[in-house]
């Protein structure tokens, strides 16, 4: 079992920066994958950017590349979504997944809600 607590959602204007957190429960080296997920009202739920704990390879969401930056803390078993320049289409709950042994693992999400 792995414990997922986000934190650093809020309300911020357009073009605006958040940083999200994502603290694990057990040490972050032992988790496969780690990513970030978001779901907009009345959308599915839709990956955002994701990283291997491993060799720290990155992927990202067309739409988000070059503004959001997915980052690990091993030390702190700690995930970090970085977001700026944010718009309103950003505006979701945001969701911290890891996967374990084949298992997905879900924090209760973050609101992030992007003013125009």
């Amino acid at each position: 079992q792995v414990q997922l607590v986000e934190s650093g959602g809020g309300l911020v204007q357009a073009g605006g920066s958040l940083r999200l957190s994502c603290l694990a429960s057990k040490s972050i080296s032992s988790i496969t994958r780690m990513g970030w997920y978001r779901q907009a009202p009345g959308k599915e739920r839709e990956l955002v950017a994701g990283i291997t704990i491993d060799g720290g390879s990155t992927n990202y969401k067309d739409s988000v590349k070059g503004r959001f930056t997915i980052s690990r803390d091993n030390a702190k078993n700690t995930v970090y979504l970085q977001m700026n320049s944010l718009k309103p289409e950003d505006t979701a709950v945001y969701y911290c997944n890891a996967v374990y042994y084949y298992s997905n693992f879900w924090g209760q999400g973050t609101q992030v809600t992007v003013s125009s």
